[in-house]
């Protein structure tokens, strides 16, 4: 009777220790994502998955429509169309109705896709317009930074953090058979609506004044709307939040980890945080586009399978249209949402934004919509000669599929996938597969043609040299001059 009292109470310690060690573990955990991300956990959410533009324009117009004080809008890409037409209509009836209407685009993201006058008619019909980060005189190469967030913030009550832009693309065109572009995005209500609103205002603020400070939303001023935690990821360039935070839940995911993504080139380091938890027993799948609005970067993205797969990452193409979407889920509890790709460009150089979702019932949702995209998509798979193939005959495009401009940072990013494969050719300090012949051939042809001409018409590789050199001076002592005359004096306090 004392033996099976003891091994009674043996057995609950046991549980108890293993229950505090799992809290504990839990608690490092939340701690190690606030630091990664530099975003703390919101409670007191409730959270919606759209998916593509049928669910996702719907929603955000009718929240436009129902807006009693304010809307903010914050995105990357509106395009002079029908669908950028009827959002244009929407935000000007509301501002004349009184509602304080923001919109903020990026230069480079609207440049060839939207009009001056498109923007002159918001302008005029009462919103307030701004342009973020237009090239300067004083910053040459600043412009190669952007404002690639696509949000919408309506009365401080319910806010969308997305990766759709605003264009008949993500719409589609059902009567001539072009398919909508594959995206995703949410809706949010609850207090992490304020962090949505302070993100806007961040970006906001580099394209003129900040908002007022009696618009900002204070302390806990926003009721509670359900009980889903989250984190608002508000990236701004070199400070790689999302990048962190992307590695270490690469470097947790027990189970399963989960990835779509339209401009998958992942840096070294994120690959063998892949491959290292797939070769650790984790179930590790990355869904990317069969193709391209820009087709070369599917050539690049190509060219990052072999090491995936060899670690037995599994890795799949979709069949449809563009697919666009920035996703991720792991093991179930956890889930992003947002603009940042896989890619250097914009982990590091734009400003970003992402919900990072820590519930079940919104993670079990994602990895069904995962499950679903996956029958249209086709899986690819090292052959015994070692060589990349598609595991069925691709399924064809969508009549009218056709290349279009998205997001314009992948050139950027194709750049330096470019650049570690040649720096990898050129030192051998990692072992290239055949899909990395072509950027080696290219690279190698480009060299000799600038070798040649450099040889028989130096002045035209020097002209230009010269141009920039004299370009970059001239921002560097302007700069140092709105320095040093805005440098306090000794003698201030």
């Amino acid at each position: 009777m004392t033996s099976s009292l003891r091994a009674g109470r043996s057995d609950q310690r046991l549980r108890e220790e293993s229950r505090d060690t799992t809290l504990w573990m839990r608690t490092l955990a939340e701690q190690a994502f606030s630091r990664a991300a530099g975003a703390p956990l919101v409670g007191g959410n409730s959270i919606r998955l759209l998916k593509d533009g049928r669910e996702n324009y719907p929603a955000w117009l009718e929240a436009i429509h129902l807006a009693q004080r304010t809307i903010h809008v914050e995105i990357y890409i509106m395009h002079d169309d029908d669908v950028g037409q009827q959002f244009a209509d929407a935000l000007i009836a509301k501002a004349q109705a009184g509602v304080r209407v923001r919109l903020l685009y990026d230069w480079l993201g609207g440049l060839g896709k939207t009009s001056q006058r498109f923007w002159h008619r918001l302008s005029a019909g009462g919103v307030e317009v701004r342009c973020f980060n237009p090239p300067r005189v004083d910053s040459p190469l600043g412009w190669l930074s952007r404002d690639h967030r696509k949000s919408i913030c309506v009365d401080h009550r319910i806010a969308f953090v997305t990766g759709l832009c605003i264009g008949r693309m993500w719409a589609g065109e059902p009567e001539t058979g072009i398919q909508p572009w594959r995206d995703t995005g949410i809706e949010v209500r609850g207090p992490a609506v304020g962090d949505i609103v302070r993100a806007f205002n961040q970006t906001w603020a580099e394209a003129g004044p900040a908002l007022p400070a009696d618009e900002l939303p204070q302390g806990d001023a926003i009721p509670l709307a359900g009980e889903v935690m989250l984190r608002v990821v508000a990236s701004i360039p070199n400070l790689a939040g999302l990048y962190r935070l992307d590695q270490l839940i690469a470097a947790v995911a027990r189970q399963t980890l989960w990835l779509t993504d339209a401009y998958f080139v992942g840096t070294n380091n994120y690959v063998q945080a892949l491959r290292a938890a797939a070769l650790d027993g984790v179930d590790v799948r990355l869904l990317v586009p069969g193709s391209s609005d820009i087709p070369m970067l599917i050539a690049l993205s190509r060219a990052g399978y072999r090491a995936l797969l060899e670690a037995g990452v599994r890795v799949f193409e979709w069949n449809g249209s563009m697919l666009h979407a920035k996703t991720a889920v792991a093991d179930g509890r956890w889930a992003r949402v947002g603009s940042t790709n896989l890619n250097i460009a914009s982990w590091v150089g734009n400003w970003e934004l992402d919900v990072a979702v820590e519930d079940e019932p919104f993670a079990h949702a994602m990895q069904d919509m995962y499950l679903d995209d996956l029958t249209h998509a086709t899986e690819m798979v090292l052959s015994a000669r070692q060589r990349i193939l598609p595991t069925r005959i691709r399924r064809p495009r969508h009549r009218g599929d056709r290349a279009r401009s998205g997001s314009t940072n992948r050139v950027a990013a194709g750049a330096i996938s470019v650049s570690n494969t040649i720096g990898a050719a050129i030192t051998n300090r990692r072992i290239l597969g055949p899909a990395e012949a072509k950027i080696t051939l290219l690279a190698g042809v480009v060299l000799m043609v600038l070798a040649v001409v450099a040889l028989i018409w130096p002045l035209v590789l020097m002209i230009p040299f010269a141009l920039l050199a004299m370009w970059l001076a001239i921002a560097l002592l302007l700069k140092a001059y709105r320095l040093h005359h805005t440098a306090p004096s000794p003698s201030d306090p």
